[in-house]
């Protein structure tokens, strides 16, 4: 496929305002899909063995939609990458025919805007609920992404630990959790690393500085081993977001 991917497949999109649009892939390249309205909707009917719902993305203040708990952790974990400055989900769909000549289509789960600049599309799937014809759908995907320029990942299933610290975090997420002059004292308290709860009993009270400490936290201000349970005696220390 690579680069021919461009001159088979087209895009059909949403933009502001919910208009409908279609075009190929080759003219697309620029288009800003981290503000794509969803492709298709959301169902939230009860019985349903996904469960859908609204995550409030704070690096864009902007509300995304997930179809799974596991996509709502991978949204939860792109907010908390200072790396990711914005993201869609079901930014369009993806058309093209297949070897039988049978028109496809394929809707990724979430279109994300890097720092840099770059695009990446991701598909949330685990390893064990790929069928043949799901597989094919990815590499398409994949490659349709290498024409366009963007990045493609298939991503899974999340480290436990990693995602509970984060999800803890993220109740701390909104800017109103900040207070400056708490914040201010939290930074110098743990420059040079200690105990959470150590260190916050020397800012001051800590049911009101936890909260602003927790917010440091996930700015990335102040950062932690994520990687075992956040607890009060674990190890705070300067971050590297300014």
């Amino acid at each position: 496929m690579g680069d021919a991917a461009g001159a088979w497949c087209t895009l059909e999109f949403r933009v502001a305002g919910g208009a409908w649009q279609r075009a190929p892939l080759s003219s697309c390249q620029g288009m800003r899909f981290e503000e794509a309205q969803p492709a298709r909707s959301f169902r939230f009917e009860k019985g349903l063995r996904s469960f859908a719902g609204w995550w409030y993305f704070a690096t864009a203040e902007a509300h995304v939609g997930f179809e799974s708990w596991l996509e709502r952790d991978h949204l939860m974990l792109m907010d908390f990458d200072p790396g990711v400055r914005a993201v869609s989900s079901q930014p369009f769909w993806l058309r093209w025919r297949d070897e039988e000549d049978r028109v496809r289509r394929h809707a990724p789960d979430f279109f994300a805007r890097l720092a840099d600049g770059s695009g990446v599309v991701i598909d949330v799937r685990p390893d064990s609920r790929i069928p043949t014809r799901d597989a094919e759908t990815f590499a398409v995907t994949a490659a349709a992404c290498e024409a366009a320029g963007w990045e493609y990942r298939r991503v899974g299933e999340l480290d436990p630990v990693l995602v509970a610290n984060v999800r803890w975090l993220a109740r701390y997420r909104h800017r109103r959790c900040l207070v400056p002059e708490v914040a201010a004292v939290l930074l110098g308290v743990f420059a040079g690393g200690r105990g959470l709860f150590e260190g916050a009993e020397m800012a001051g009270d800590r049911l009101r500085v936890l909260p602003v400490l927790f917010h440091l936290m996930w700015r990335r201000q102040l950062a932690a081993d994520l990687a075992t349970p956040l607890g009060a005696s674990s190890v705070v220390h300067a971050g590297g977001s300014p």
